[in-house]
């Protein structure tokens, strides 16, 4: 009886669909930005052959629809097999071929090579995710036809098939879009959101009254968040700093409200500018207001570089708005946070601005990934040209900044766009790796944004465009992190680009989405230019708090 299904199940399916599908299933295979975990790759190769698959039924319907000739009898038989043994040396062929392409990557990344990507086990997988898709298809036309029989017993027939389509749609989408993607989405925050409440046996609440959840502080202990009594509990010592650190050092300040601290956005920026004004932030050297990812967290590397670089002469204040992934967040709800950010930024902005300008700390805005897209759009720049800040320190912005596309989009055309020169480099810079904020004719202006990004980062460069066209980062010379067999393929690079944003920060540090903190170095260094750094104090610099990311 199963074998008679599925039989049955063979002569059902779509020969030019089998073949598009192949093909999609193929090129899912090969490499793109960094490099993908097994069931990842397994269910993305599943989508891609049942997207594959959907188009060449469309191109099948598409050519009977056009009354082109039809095959029948026994060249269609020998179509038929002579398709089937072709895809079947495609899947086989190309399944051997995606170790040696993953490996192209880690290569790169420094990363120990996969002896097998388990072709076998990758193959059932995806027929498994290919299958549980057809059957959701066919519900859908059984769906649409059930409806469209009904109807056509009261309007005309091709009436009855546009309502049944329409409903049929509605139904689907409604189920998918909002139903299944709600549960998800509250699923995600419900555990996050226990886990944001961990208290960590290491971490012990401060007794310093100059740290946010001591007895002194507004800040309740436990209200700060898992995230945030990390960021609190992870400053630097008088002591660190003074072993590297030239001319004399105090210890830094940091400000971080979780979202248990106060009910609204509101009391939440109140709250954080009232401690900040408490512990005396605006009276260090400099000021750094910090958007931190979905998840509440703030990159260590990317505060730690700065503190170091000014002997601690700075405070630095972070305000929590979610519990989610910031890869979640981006793709589900990418303007999750920009309220709280906009909030944050102009207590701190009013009161500053207050302040005698002599008397003032060097004012700049901070953010990593989803934290670098809210902390962009917290401020107005318009708003700043009367009274502009210091600058801005952008790492991994998202392919959704606005201001980030458009400073690549406008980049001198000689450049690559994943290391644009904007300009004469006076206001905006990007670095990588391997530098990129040295090197203009021009000197950096009064008001200086950089952004930090890797080549490999797909948070950056994905682009729903690469559905149907190869991305400007693809033509010409590639990132040094990025595979040479990356090829642009028509919906599939699209896919590819799409689960490398989930698995980006799967990457070694240094690459895809984990920002290293001697890269932040370097940055920082470049933007706020510290006086007594030679390079080899930096070197050292780059030593101690590489051994801290380790």
């Amino acid at each position: 009886m199963q074998i008679r299904h599925l039989h049955l199940l063979r002569r059902s399916l779509s020969t030019t669909g089998l073949l598009v599908g192949t093909l999609l299933f193929a090129t899912s295979l090969s490499p793109s930005l960094v490099p993908r975990p097994f069931l990842m790759q397994a269910l993305l190769s599943g989508v891609a052959f049942s997207i594959g698959y959907a188009i060449g039924v469309f191109l099948h319907w598409l050519w009977h629809f056009m009354e082109l000739p039809k095959f029948r009898g026994r060249v269609l038989t020998i179509g038929k097999i002579i398709a089937w043994v072709l895809s079947a040396a495609i899947v086989i062929g190309f399944l051997v071929r995606a170790s040696a392409w993953q490996n192209s990557i880690r290569e790169l990344m420094d990363l120990d090579p996969v002896d097998t990507t388990r072709p076998f086990l990758l193959g059932l997988i995806a027929l498994l995710v290919f299958l549980v898709l057809l059957g959701l298809a066919r519900l859908f036309r059984l769906i649409k036809r059930t409806l469209s029989r009904t109807a056509n017993r009261v309007v005309p027939g091709r009436i009855s098939l546009v309502i049944s389509v329409v409903i049929t749609v509605a139904l689907f989408w409604g189920l998918f879009s909002g139903v299944l993607a709600r549960v998800t989405l509250n699923s995600f925050d419900a555990s996050f959101r226990q886990l944001d409440l961990l208290i960590e046996d290491e971490l012990e609440a401060p007794t310093n009254p100059l740290h946010s959840g001591s007895a002194a502080s507004l800040l309740g202990w436990e209200e700060l968040g898992r995230q945030g009594r990390r960021f609190v509990a992870e400053v630097p010592t008088t002591n660190d700093l003074a072993e590297i650190a030239p001319g004399a050092v105090a210890e830094p300040l940091r400000v971080y409200v979780g979202l248990n601290s106060a009910e609204t956005i509101e009391e939440r920026a109140d709250l954080a500018l009232a401690e900040l004004q408490r512990i005396g932030g605006f009276e260090r050297d400099y000021l750094v207001v910090i958007t931190p990812t979905g998840t509440g967290w703030v990159d260590p590397g990317g505060i730690r570089s700065l503190e170091y670089l000014v002997g601690g002469r700075v405070a630095s204040v972070a305000v929590q708005y979610s519990y989610l992934p910031s890869w979640l967040s981006l793709l589900a709800q990418p303007e999750y946070g920009q309220e709280t950010a906009r909030a944050l930024f102009d207590r701190v902005y009013r009161h500053w601005r207050e302040l005698p300008p002599e008397n003032r700390p060097r004012l700049y805005l901070h953010g990593l990934s989803l934290g670098a897209l809210n902390s962009d759009r917290s401020a107005d720049m318009w708003d700043l040209v009367g009274d502009p800040i210091d600058g801005a320190l952008w790492s991994g912005p998202p392919f959704r900044s606005e201001s980030w596309q458009w400073a690549t989009a406008q980049r001198r055309p000689e450049t690559p766009a994943w290391r644009p020169r904007f300009r004469d480099g006076s206001v905006i810079r990007f670095a990588n790796q391997h530098g990129g904020l040295e090197d203009f004719a021009a000197p950096w202006g009064p008001f200086r944004i950089a952004y930090l990004q890797y080549a490999s980062d797909p948070i950056s460069f994905f682009q729903p465009s690469a559905l149907y066209r190869e991305p400007d980062w693809m033509r010409g010379e590639r990132g040094p992190d990025v595979s040479p067999f990356l090829r642009w393929y028509p919906v599939v690079t699209f896919l590819q680009l799409a689960v490398d944003i989930a698995a980006a920060e799967t990457a070694p540090i240094g690459y895809g989405h984990s920002y290293a903190s001697e890269h932040y170095i370097d940055a920082w260094a470049g933007l706020i230019e510290p006086p007594g750094w030679d390079d080899e104090r930096v070197d050292a610099l780059k030593r101690r708090i590489g051994d801290l990311d380790d």
